[in-house]
């Protein structure tokens, strides 16, 4: 069996392994955060007859689907974070809100797999608005944390 070697006299550099690129520590405080506004937000909605999730996990203990709030908008939230902070001022707004617009069509989307279901009178731009606000307060969060730890 032939292994290839790294021959000591080449200009070539070593392949590094690459991690998660928005997996790292810096992130977490954020997706700590998200996860704990979500799940209380939804708790709140869903106490209050807006949406149900109908497909969840553990539907007796939960009438909320906490994968989604503990695991998917946690991770979501990281990775967006991660973009965030490698951009301006304005990048950052242009980032939010692009997300914030992709989140009523993923919700349609929900809909239609049977994942999520709205009152009548829920309107998507609600979904857009909320979302937009959540992720600002989020994505300031993190940023005040970053100077922080700058100085």
């Amino acid at each position: 069996m032939n292994i290839a070697k790294h021959l000591n006299d080449s200009k070539s550099q070593l392949w590094r392994k690459k991690q998660l690129t928005f997996w790292s520590k810096k992130y977490i405080p954020g997706a700590l955060l998200a996860a704990l506004l979500g799940t209380y937000l939804d708790i709140i909605l869903v106490g209050v007859g807006v949406y149900e999730f109908p497909l969840r996990p553990f539907p007796q203990l939960f009438p909320v689907n906490i994968l989604f709030t503990l695991v998917v908008l946690p991770l979501c939230v990281m990775a967006i974070l991660h973009y965030t902070s490698q951009v301006n001022k304005w990048g950052r707004r242009g980032i939010l809100l692009f997300v914030s617009l992709l989140v009523p069509i993923l919700e349609k989307l929900a809909e239609e797999l049977g994942f999520f279901v709205h009152t009548d009178s829920w309107q998507h731009i609600y979904s857009f608005v909320g979302y937009l606000l959540f992720l600002s307060i989020i994505d300031a969060y993190h940023h005040r944390l970053e100077k922080r730890r700058g100085k």
